[in-house]
């Protein structure tokens, strides 16, 4: 995803974008081996979906006509955390529900509907092509998959949107250029996916639900409507706390969660699928605004900058967002772009990045600083579910930050402070089951 948001914006710029893909293009949309995660849950926050109607105008139509939906998140949505359930109501919080094998095949379809993009399918990328007198890169070798020895592709700029497991970094040392500080937090996340048949009577009026990870369990569970009459449910939690991959296993962990909507349906839904597990050991930021001295010619983007904690569903929607930044950096011409790109990107990522850490490092399994600041957030919030059990206007206050549409310090605006005081005297609304697990809770 974040390889075709670049190539649709430099397809603006450029005489020819190449992109280079080590899958094959699937002629239907199943989940292909380079996004491991494409069989899971997957969310496209409201900036995200605001941003790719700017990127694809129109784009919502195809989404809807795939089978996907469009709709009020707040109002459509069960969203449970820090042991309350947010109160729903009408908002201007809009999003997709869609599977990620189906969306991306949407933004592939309209990148390479351009006249100047083309796809060089079953591709390795090898190496950057470096003229050190030139102080750039100037291409890329690649190797066909397929049979065929290594070949050359020229370039005026190469943007590597490999993914988390970009070789960039490498690159670098081999060119003689210092290598960007890495920060990592690991939560070692763990959870199993199942797709069932959607039925009508299947939780009225909501398309999805979002048991966040919180105390005392720590255990996650989201249920989101698909593209082909479908649920798509992920249960996990952290320190590899999966779900069993056999059926009752499986029930009892989606029985032992703090809501019991997730259970109710799939314990007489047809299952579609497998179970099917994923692992995420640590989210990982690489500050290459940081560096000194990079090669002209050269970019890093998406997931290959930053990888985040993926149960809060942020990738995507950073990675537009990336796009709209390369976009701005684009109109300045001359040398010296990936200082403008890396030290916007950067500000780009901080907001995200520090909402996914910090609602991280409210579980004490995972490692890492907590200076006061995240204590207190963290100890707001808690009071801000609280309160929003009984009040739509904080439900939508902290939707709105979580969904990239607002910075933090909005939900700490006076007005909703006072409401988040005045709401203290709610009782929160635990939905602990009868699991072994949670008879004590």
């Amino acid at each position: 995803m974040a390889g075709l948001l670049a190539a649709r914006v430099l397809a603006e710029r450029y005489a020819t974008v190449t992109i280079v893909e080590r899958d094959g293009l699937l002629e239907r949309n199943d989940p292909r081996k380079g996004v491991p995660q494409g069989r899971h849950a997957h969310g496209l926050l409201a900036r995200g979906s605001r941003t790719l109607e700017l990127l694809f105008p129109g784009i919502r139509d195809d989404i809807v006509a795939a089978g996907g939906k469009y709709g009020d998140i707040v109002d459509t949505a069960i969203w449970h955390n820090f042991g309350c359930t947010l109160m729903s109501g009408p908002s201007d919080i809009y999003g997709y529900l869609i599977s990620r094998p189906t969306l991306e095949d949407i933004v592939r379809r309209r990148t390479t509907a351009l006249d100047n993009v083309r796809v060089l399918a079953r591709t390795e990328a090898i190496m950057p092509i470096y003229d050190a007198r030139l102080g750039r890169v100037t291409g890329l070798t690649v190797k066909a998959l397929d049979g065929g020895g290594e070949t050359n592709i020229d370039a005026d700029l190469l943007v590597d949107a490999s993914g988390r497991g970009s070789r960039a970094s490498n690159w670098l040392a081999e060119l003689g250029f210092a290598q960007p500080k890495e920060e990592i937090v690991e939560v070692n996340i763990s959870y199993m996916t199942r797709l069932y048949r959607r039925r009508p009577d299947h939780v009225p009026g909501k398309d999805a639900v979002i048991i966040a990870a919180s105390a005392p369990d720590w255990r996650l569970g989201v249920m989101l409507a698909q593209d082909g009459d479908r649920w798509i449910v992920t249960l996990g939690g952290y320190q590899g706390d999966r779900a069993p991959s056999d059926d009752a296993g499986y029930l009892a962990f989606a029985r032992g969660l703090q809501r019991r909507e997730i259970y109710d349906v799939i314990k007489d839904a047809e299952p579609l699928s497998d179970p099917t597990p994923y692992g995420f050991p640590a989210s990982r930021r690489r500050h290459y605004e940081q560096l000194t001295r990079f090669p002209e010619g050269f970019l890093v983007f998406g997931d290959a900058l930053c990888s985040f904690n993926p149960i809060y569903g942020q990738g995507m929607s950073v990675a537009s967002m990336e796009a709209l930044t390369l976009r701005d950096c684009l109109e300045n011409s001359g040398e010296g772009l990936w200082q403008r790109f890396f030290k916007s990107t950067a500000k780009v990522i901080d907001v995200p990045w520090q909402i996914a850490v910090g609602a991280d490092l409210a579980n004490p399994a995972v490692q890492g600083a907590r200076p006061l600041p995240v204590r207190f957030i963290n100890w707001y919030l808690a009071r801000l579910h609280r309160a929003a059990q009984k009040d739509a206007s904080l439900s939508i206050a902290f939707l709105q930050v979580a969904n990239l549409l607002k910075s933090p310090p909005s939900i700490f605006a006076p007005r909703l402070a006072y409401l988040v005081w005045r709401g203290q005297t709610a009782a929160p609304e635990l939905h602990h089951a009868t699991s072994p697990r949670h008879a004590t809770n």
